[in-house]
């Protein structure tokens, strides 16, 4: 017997996706802009094999999309307003907007080495 998919479960889909908290620190991690694997290891104080795992499952799920740039992958949310459903599930948790405000990257971590956190700086003398 083939049963119709129920309309909800792409909803419930996304959302069983973003739950571990790993994948919540990760997204919010990215927040605006992009970031590597060493800049969420650098944020988040994890292993890169633990992230990359989660990373794997959140670009499965076509939640993540990813640029190369020479050695280092680069991460961003397809869609930034997943930012605002977790701002939103913060404030019926009673967790309060500023708070997960405060947690999305919209800056450089300085303490990552990548190219995008640690820009290579010419020297003026050879300019």
């Amino acid at each position: 017997m083939n049963k119709k998919q129920n309309p909800l479960q792409p909803i419930a889909s996304l959302l069983e996706t973003i739950s571990p908290l790993t994948r919540l620190q990760i997204l919010l991690a990215i927040g605006t802009g992009e970031a590597c694997v060493c800049h969420l290891e650098t944020a988040l104080g994890l292993r890169q094999a633990y992230i990359s795992q989660h990373l794997m499952a959140l670009r499965k799920a076509d939640i993540l999309l990813d640029r190369r740039e020479g050695r280092y992958i680069f991460y961003r949310l397809k869609d930034a307003s997943l930012l605002d459903l977790i701002t939103a599930s913060a404030k019926l948790s009673g967790i309060s907007a500023g708070t997960v405000s405060a947690l999305i990257n919209t800056r450089i971590n300085p303490s990552c080495e990548c190219p995008q956190c640690s820009p290579i700086l010419i020297p003026a003398a050879s300019l």
